[in-house]
């Protein structure tokens, strides 16, 4: 398990040399902690394990993100060669089962589901990153935060 500071807002370091001394100077952040289950598990089973165990099924909102989740998964030499993430089509749309927004998507070139079949409504990563719509009743390894 490694921690990341994925998600970095704020300003350059660069304000201590516009006068100020750099101990004023406030940077927020947050870290992302990306932990990949190696256990394999329908998309509602990883939902309720990543819910009682960490915090939710991962959303992944910036290709960095993304980035992250591959490099763990390839670290952590997962047995699928898909992994659940928070993805879900309801409501006639795809969205973050953990509230995010959804404005970076990394479907393949012509692989979004519109309207996805009855069965392919749950959103994986394969191990290469692109996003994929998939059975939720297939076993995969997925990946919290």
């Amino acid at each position: 398990i490694r921690s990341y500071f994925a998600r970095i807002l704020g300003y350059s370091a660069q304000a201590a040399g516009q006068g100020g001394t750099g101990r004023d100077l406030q940077i927020p952040f947050f870290c992302l902690k990306l932990i990949v289950v190696r256990e394999s598990k329908t998309w509602e089973e990883a939902l309720e394990h990543c819910r009682e165990q960490h915090t939710d099924l991962t959303s992944l909102v910036s290709e960095t993100e993304l980035l992250l989740a591959q490099r763990e998964s390839r670290e952590a030499q997962t047995t699928t060669t898909h992994l659940w993430t928070g993805l879900r089509y309801l409501a006639n749309r795809w969205l973050w089962v953990n509230g995010d927004p959804l404005e970076y998507e990394a479907w393949p070139q012509g692989g979004l589901h519109q309207c996805p079949a009855w069965n392919l409504r749950c959103g994986a990563i394969a191990t290469e990153g692109a996003w994929e719509a998939r059975d939720c009743q297939e076993s995969l390894n997925f990946i919290c935060y």
